[in-house]
């Protein structure tokens, strides 16, 4: 499998799709999937930022308050592609940032 593509340029008018899982859909009062601008370039950091900022009782619950790192039992994931450990300042593929794909925040499960 080849790994996604990402440019070196910025990716002009970004409208970013994000999938959030359902308990947060409940907690945002959304149906699932949100359509929402991003700073160029696309991060992980720049659509969280959009996120929280458009959906601000999000703040805290995908990210930790004070650190601004990943929650436990949150993921993300994008064309394929586990995120969840990656830098917040690392580029999301050119086809999330066109908006062709989502960017995916999963609750894991944990137990036995």
């Amino acid at each position: 499998m080849n790994p996604p593509t990402v440019s070196a340029r910025p990716v002009r008018d970004a409208r970013v799709r994000v999938v959030l899982p359902g308990h947060l859909c409940v907690l945002a009062d959304v149906d699932g999937e949100l359509t929402l601008p991003a700073a160029e370039p696309v991060t992980i950091g720049s659509v969280l930022d959009a996120v929280e900022e458009a959906y601000p009782v999000l703040r805290g619950a995908i990210r930790d308050h004070g650190e601004g790192t990943r929650r436990p039992y949150v993921r993300y994931f994008a064309c394929e592609q586990d995120f969840s450990f990656d830098a917040a300042d690392t580029r999301l593929p050119d086809a999330v940032a066109g908006g062709a794909e989502p960017f995916l925040i999963v609750a894991a499960i944990a137990g036995g």
